[in-house]
């Protein structure tokens, strides 16, 4: 029988090491988080476009009606696991970083997730909260390297936990900055989570555990990132796709009837590639004839739309995504995307990827 790592996140141990994904705009809310915590593993909310459908949303208070969302998605998802393990995934990218990572942390979150840019002030925003682990996203040993020297310098603290995700693989905003890193093996779990591992033990002489993201689907590849030395995984994709997604169906039918051909790369406006479905949307896209509709909120520090009005607001495509509207929604998701071919539950999800181990 193989033998699952222990996987302890400053002070909070997941039964199992199984980390759900961030994924937004309210792809992973506290329905899925809350269950995927019931079940044992790290159930993750997204933080960004909270407020898009809630009730208090005006469309001028946006940023108000996030924090607000937010500390109700932390109490419906601890309502549906008490004792579970809940983390929040704050992007860097979000004009709002600092407060939903408060907002997140006054709610009692017990991990904040952070990538999307390198959290280099993540300790100053949650220095009020010392129970709440950190746990940085990076796609290579130079990022990792850096967040932990700045941290340590600044800060005198170090991460719980780091995330590697691969862009080769991963769903959403990718963890590179150019095109070409997308296929790059130097950015490839074979090749960060050995480094990553060997760097934390001889170098900053820590016991800070990897997670490796990116194409994780099922037992065999999570034993395959164990052998790397990572002592949990991240899963997006295959979480989404289930019935306790808090997505709309049309969404999820998205996922069941992608094929290899339906999955590309394109340049978000944020400025780094991202993985999604080719719909008629992504179609007019890629051939330089999108129309898209007025900035939401002004919700990304940095936006090509809103600064040269050229790409579209990203903000509103992925709301249209979460609600089901195939036309002009922008359905981010993994290369494993076309391994979804049913709704799944998460608990039989859970059993699956134990069985060998259990």
């Amino acid at each position: 029988m193989k033998k699952l790592p222990e996987l302890k996140i400053g002070k909070h141990s997941p039964k199992y090491p199984i980390v759900q994904g961030g994924m937004g705009v309210k792809i992973s809310g506290p329905k899925l988080a809350g269950t995927v915590a019931s079940c044992g593993g790290v159930g993750t909310i997204a933080s960004v476009g909270l407020s898009c459908d809630h009730p208090q949303f005006n469309g001028k208070n946006y940023f108000d009606t996030n924090e607000i969302a937010m500390a109700e998605s932390v109490k419906a998802a601890r309502k549906k696991s008490p004792d579970g393990i809940l983390a929040v995934n704050c992007m860097v990218a979000l004009t709002d970083y600092d407060r939903q990572v408060r907002s997140a942390c006054e709610a009692g979150v017990d991990v904040i997730v952070s990538g999307a840019g390198l959290p280099m002030k993540l300790p100053e925003y949650t220095k009020d909260f010392p129970d709440v682990a950190l746990v940085p996203i990076v796609s290579s040993l130079k990022a990792a390297d850096l967040i932990v020297r700045k941290w340590g310098k600044l800060y005198d603290r170090l991460p719980d936990a780091i995330v590697v995700e691969t862009p080769l693989y991963a769903g959403g905003h990718l963890g590179a900055t150019k095109m070409e890193n997308v296929t790059d093996e130097a950015f490839s779990l074979e090749s960060v989570v050995p480094e990553l591992v060997k760097y934390l033990e001889e170098t900053v002489k820590a016991d800070i555990p990897v997670i490796a993201a990116g194409g994780i689907w099922d037992a065999a590849d999570m034993e395959r990132v164990f052998e790397l030395g990572a002592s949990g995984v991240q899963m997006g994709t295959r979480f989404a796709c289930t019935e306790e997604g808090d997505a709309s169906m049309r969404f999820k039918q998205a996922y069941i009837d992608a094929t290899e051909d339906d999955v590309v790369v394109i340049m978000s406006p944020v400025g780094i590639p991202g993985r999604a479905i080719r719909n008629p949307f992504v179609a007019k896209y890629i051939d330089d004839a999108v129309e898209s509709r007025p900035c939401m909120a002004a919700c990304l520090s940095h936006c090509t739309y809103l600064r040269e009005r050229t790409t579209f607001c990203i903000a509103g495509a992925l709301v249209d995504a979460y609600m089901g509207n195939w036309d002009t929604g922008l359905f981010f998701c993994g290369s494993n995307v076309v391994k979804c071919d049913k709704l799944e539950r998460v608990p039989d999800i859970f059993e699956e990827l134990l069985a060998p181990f259990l």
